[in-house]
């Protein structure tokens, strides 16, 4: 599908009833994402959706516009003193939903909580790296070593009110795995646009302008209503009888229907998220396999079989109906110039059955597979297919296909990393190679020191080489051939199988205006009701 001539912009709407509770006001927003909104601490969860949600309610020292340009945010501008030294002016008079003054006292608590146990944020500052008071709306970051790209992921990096937490107990991270509800697991006080008003935890949520924002309003909503509808044909049918505003994503094969409905739009675009398959290539002996005594994963001929087993065209066609992009490496060729150097391994059952032979599992051999069924675009469906495609080559595949909340749970919880094979998008926040390199290929130990995305354990010393050198260097062509070493290396390890690109599917009616960004965080403050 050639995404370049999508326009990302568009109007819809429509006058919208709500889900049994009746009609709506013209400026009520009400929408629908297939997964739920759990935690409402914004260090819980690395995840696009939760990190959208909370990107209307909390803000970061920057934001990314609609094109995805670094904008100011709570800092208003930054200075590099030296190569390792920042400095952040802080934005006056900005007041937390509750009342309290915003100052360098936050950013500091902030930068501290995001690198503490239970964070799923953690690489989102360098671990070294020292922030220092300068003056109540001036801080400072020193570093051991340059990096020119330290605030590129920020957008997503929420400042909390220091104050607020130490009151309310919340200055210990409320993890993915942690079932036990805490005060800013429950309850948000940001600096953003919108207040959370009720939080129904994974079930809805409602929230309402903060009319004491900073900024001036875009929008024009007094109240907004966000539904988990998991179904995909509930979703659908909700958004074209009127009951909704917008949902997502819309099915691949409900597009057309979307469409031609009176009344809504089926708005598609190109997304930088990348899926992928993982396996699990640290452990002696896998976790769901009935190999006992080692891991077959460790053999790269293996890994490559897996690789070719799988139709990457049949999923595109008929799994995706063309809403996606083959990829040969694991970022989005909009993100990296030199991505077609690259080109996937062939699809060639027989050559995957002999590198098994090879590898010494000429009957192939049984595995667990992990995959959520609510996260992605026909992510269920995909690893269907997927299981599907390895039988043809020997491998018997068992799917455990469950709602995010769960998988999120089980492959993350506590660092155990509790799966052999696994499915998995990622979208590179800082929208840059080195943060494909460092979170997902970095290595790490059986307990998660390193890489704590790197689920599969994948490890060469010499691509973190690179990835250092790739942080630190400003000139674009040296950086860009220091990427392209990596992704070689990575590639001819097989460190994970990418799969596509998928693409954008909202759903939307015709009286709405609103902004479709790249990553897919739906911004709340770009709505518009006529």
């Amino acid at each position: 599908m050639n995404f370049s001539k999508v326009k990302t912009t568009i109007l819809a709407g429509a006058m919208v009833f709500g889900l049994g509770v009746g009609q709506s006001s013209a400026e009520t927003l009400k929408y629908a994402f297939q997964g739920s909104l759990k935690s409402l601490d914004p260090y819980s969860l690395n995840e696009t959706f939760t990190l959208g949600f909370l990107g209307n309610v909390y803000e970061g020292l920057i934001r990314r516009g609609p094109d995805l340009n670094i904008q100011p945010a709570l800092a208003t501008s930054w200075e590099v003193l030296e190569p390792t030294k920042w400095r952040f002016h802080l934005r006056r008079g900005v007041k937390f939903h509750n009342g309290n003054d915003f100052n360098a006292d936050d950013v500091i608590f902030s930068a501290d909580r995001v690198r503490a146990e239970g964070s799923d944020l953690t690489t989102r500052i360098p671990k070294d790296a020292k922030f220092v008071k300068v003056d109540d709306h001036t801080v400072d970051v020193i570093l051991t070593s340059a990096n020119p790209i330290l605030h590129y992921e920020w957008g997503t990096w929420s400042i909390i009110d220091k104050e607020w937490a130490e009151a309310n107990d919340s200055v210990k991270v409320t993890s993915a795995s942690d079932d036990n509800a805490t005060k800013i697991s429950l309850e948000a006080n940001g600096t953003g646009p919108f207040k959370i008003t009720k939080h129904d935890v994974g079930v809805s949520t409602s929230l309402v302008p903060n009319n004491g924002w900073w900024d001036t309003p875009k929008h024009n909503l007094t109240k907004i209503e966000f539904t988990t509808i998991a179904s995909d044909a509930t979703r659908v049918a909700a958004l074209l009888s009127g009951d909704l505003d917008m949902v997502y994503p819309i099915p691949v094969q409900d597009l057309k229907r979307v469409d031609s409905n009176d009344g809504t739009r089926a708005l598609i675009g190109p997304e930088l998220r990348t899926i992928f398959l993982g396996m699990d290539q640290i452990r002696d002996e896998l976790l769901e396999s009935n190999i006992k005594g080692k891991n077959p994963f460790k053999d790269v001929r293996v890994r490559k079989a897996f690789y070719q087993a799988i139709n990457i065209e049949a999923i595109k066609k008929k799994v995706m109906r063309d809403l996606a992009d083959p990829s040969s490496i694991m970022i989005s060729p909009f993100l990296f110039s030199n991505s077609g150097d690259f080109v996937r391994y062939p699809y060639d059952v027989a050559a995957s059955k002999a590198l098994l032979t090879e590898a010494g599992y000429p009957d192939g051999f049984e595995v667990g597979m992990d995959c959520p069924n609510d996260r992605y675009v026909n992510d269920e469906a995909i690893c269907q297919a997927v299981t599907a495609m390895l039988a043809k080559a020997g491998i018997k595949v068992n799917l455990n296909a469950q709602p995010k909340s769960k998988y999120f749970a089980k492959v993350l919880a506590s660092n155990s990393f509790e799966t052999s094979f696994f499915l998995l998008g990622w979208t590179p926040g800082s929208l840059d190679s080195w943060n494909v390199i460092s979170n997902l290929h970095g290595c790490r130990d059986e307990k998660g020191k390193g890489s704590p995305f790197n689920l599969g354990g994948y490890c060469n010393p010499k691509v973190d080489e690179l990835a250092k050198q790739i942080l630190v260097e400003n000139d674009p062509a040296k950086r860009d051939g220091l990427i392209t070493e990596a992704f070689r290396i990575t590639t001819d390890e097989v460190a994970y199988i990418p799969l596509h690109q998928q693409g954008l599917a909202w759903g939307v009616s015709d009286k709405i205006t609103l902004e479709q960004r790249a990553d897919n965080q739906f911004m709340m403050y770009y709505v518009t009701k006529n």
